[in-house]
């Protein structure tokens, strides 16, 4: 690895909403830099005007901040190689583009588009790779220039040397060699003008000063073609590193159809930051030991990219739900309230005493915040019982009419700090079977379902510490009159 500043990017088009793959991708990039004591750049690549979503840029560097992902230079903050986004930069490219059309390693191209769908038909039935067949390449000067004259629409070509092969190391996957005569002369600057992917990256990443280049499997191919432009500007080349796809179950590409799969969706279906984290760095990276639980300055002392495998990582969703309710019940209440409150801010009206009561009783049974009681859930609203849900099915009406009796009467004499322990209330709840010889489906069975109009919940005793005694009472007794 080479010993001069660490400079990585990440560089996402503003398409729509940030894919959790993209998201691997920039963690991974982040905790290279920070591990090196290097720098993470974040820049837009902006110049597919088609796929151009408003407003994606701020959603995306949103998400990446809420998952703990600062960027030393971006769009936001600026740097000292600004501007960031690529459509500010539209005239660095057609110069570098000139650059090579002159130094005979680019060349303009006039076929149309008809011509060129006529050649990919026939190279596909004679099975062939759809490559350029180079036309464009023997035209005389005169000719190039009598064409411009006309303005007659045009891209520029890079022109690959056929004769030769490119070869690098790739950080995750070793030495790579592609011979360069199955390379297409891929276009460089597009009939309007707009450079593409090849040609822009390669110059921002050259004029920002990267060092290393880590970004999705999906972008090897292009590698050579890369190279090939480093070569022809006599540029010193960024270090390579492809990172393998997060894979769906049935080992297809993670996609929409396979369910949440963008940093927005984990956002609103109530999953936390650091679980996210802590479950997408291990898609793809083994760590030294056999721990599975880091936070995110943990990941930064710990990241070797050289553990980084290169096959697929399969997302699973229950790993992911795991590692989210470890977190969530290894939080204070006070922290769960406070994400509580961003996460559903209609729970504002709710004091906060009281929400921290119910997060106690609950936080066991979430596993992400969506998980939490909704305003309209038991414990804000009393629900209807009926003599069915009461009585429990190895009890009676009689034995569960007495049970609610003798427990509203015992509960009436507790003192208001004796009902601010679970343990007292529950003891009081096994005390009251024994002393009017009943069993636990008599009282504890009618008292859940008394309290919350539910057959699963909380305990009765965490149910009764949660509601209060006078609110308990009054649902108690209301019960009552149900079974008379």
């Amino acid at each position: 690895m080479r010993n001069k500043d660490i400079r990585v990017r990440f560089a996402p088009s503003p398409t729509g909403e940030i894919h959790i793959g993209s998201v691997r991708t920039a963690l991974f990039n982040f905790l290279f830099a920070k591990h090196h004591k290097g720098k993470i750049v974040l820049r837009i690549e902006d110049t597919d005007v088609k796929r151009f979503v408003k407003g994606a840029t701020e959603r995306l560097i949103k998400g990446l901040k809420w998952l703990g992902i600062e960027f030393d230079e971006s769009p936001e903050k600026g740097g000292k190689f600004k501007p960031y986004v690529q459509s500010e930069r539209l005239g660095l490219y057609q110069q570098f583009a000139q650059q090579l059309v002159e130094n005979g390693h680019a060349y303009y191209c006039f076929c149309t588009e008809e011509r060129l769908k006529k050649l990919r038909d026939e190279q596909e039935k004679k099975k062939q790779a759809p490559m350029y067949d180079r036309t464009c390449l023997s035209l005389l000067h005169g000719a190039i220039v009598s064409l411009l004259k006309k303005k007659t629409p045009y891209v520029i070509r890079m022109k690959i040397p056929y004769s030769s092969s490119t070869e690098f190391d790739d950080l995750i996957r070793g030495h790579i060699s592609i011979n360069n005569s199955t390379i297409d002369d891929q276009i460089l600057i597009k009939s309007d003008g707009m450079p593409t992917y090849h040609l822009a990256n390669v110059v921002d990443d050259h004029l920002m000063e990267i060092s290393h280049v880590l970004r999705a499997e999906e972008w090897l191919p292009s590698t050579p073609k890369h190279i090939i432009l480093y070569q022809a500007f006599g540029w010193e080349m960024p270090e390579f590193g492809h990172v393998s796809l997060i894979l769906a179950p049935d080992r297809s590409k993670l996609s929409k159809r396979h369910g949440t799969t963008s940093v927005e969706e984990f956002i609103k279906a109530g999953y936390l930051p650091e679980a996210i984290v802590n479950y997408l760095v291990l898609l793809g990276w083994n760590p030294k030991s056999e721990r599975e639980f880091f936070v995110l300055n943990e990941l930064v002392k710990e990241f070797d990219i050289s553990k980084v495998n290169k096959a697929g990582a399969i997302f699973d969703k229950e790993k992911l739900n795991y590692f989210n309710a470890h977190y969530l019940h290894n939080i204070s209440n006070k922290e769960i309230a406070k994400r509580l409150l961003d996460f559903n801010p209609k729970l504002k009206k709710i004091e906060k005493s009281f929400l921290e009561k119910i997060i106690e009783v609950e936080k066991t049974r979430m596993v992400t915040l969506a998980d939490f009681p909704s305003l309209d859930s038991y414990f804000f609203i009393e629900r209807k019982t009926n003599k069915d849900m009461l009585v429990f099915k190895k009890s009676t009406l009689e034995n569960t009419r007495m049970g609610l009796s003798l427990i509203a009467n015992r509960l009436s004499s507790i003192t208001e700090s004796d009902w601010q322990s679970i343990e007292k209330l529950n003891t009081v709840l096994s005390e009251t079977v024994k002393k009017g010889k009943l069993s636990n489906g008599d009282i504890f069975w009618p008292v859940r379902v008394a309290l919350s109009g539910q057959e699963k919940s909380p305990s009765p005793a965490e149910l009764l510490w949660v509601l209060g005694k006078d609110e308990s009472l009054k649902r108690i007794k209301n019960s009552i009159k149900e079974l008379v």
